[in-house]
């Protein structure tokens, strides 16, 4: 863990906590929604989010399509990596 107040290294927590937020959280009543209903959502949102969801600076890849490649460049189609 970084020391308090290193805000270079809660950019991207920020970001993400953002945007789940925002897609995720906001515009949805969560009332009568059990403790293990909310688990169950996140865990789907956050699987959503790493696995495809795609972003315009990663290309139009999916995190874990563009991580895939990273490692594995030799691999010719990227939509089969995921």
């Amino acid at each position: 863990m970084s020391k308090k107040g290193c805000t270079p290294d809660n950019a991207a927590c920020e970001g993400f906590f953002g945007t789940l937020k925002t897609e995720m959280f906001y515009g949805v009543s969560w009332e009568g929604v059990s403790v293990e209903e909310f688990i169950q959502e996140l865990d789907s949102f956050i699987k959503w989010y790493n696995e495809q969801r795609i972003k315009m600076r990663l290309g139009g890849m999916s995190a874990i399509v563009n991580i895939n490649l990273i490692h594995w460049p030799s691999k010719s189609d990227p939509l089969a990596l995921a």
